[in-house]
């Protein structure tokens, strides 16, 4: 049996133009576009970056 791919989708799809990332979950267009077929490894260190890059987006707007 196939284990369930987690994600981390919040269904808020919206990207930024400027910066290319989703500003619901902080995955880039190319991590949304290859989630399925990246290995669990993969989607690991992506998700061990997003509150990194969370927290980058926002500082930013701030500016």
């Amino acid at each position: 049996m196939n284990e369930p791919i987690w994600s981390p989708c919040k269904k808020i799809c919206l990207v930024d133009p400027a910066q290319t990332i989703c500003v619901g979950c902080f995955r880039t267009m190319d991590e949304l576009g290859r989630w399925t077929l990246m290995t669990r490894d993969e989607r690991l260190a992506v998700k061990a970056e997003l509150p990194a890059r969370e927290q980058a987006y926002r500082t930013s707007r701030k500016a």
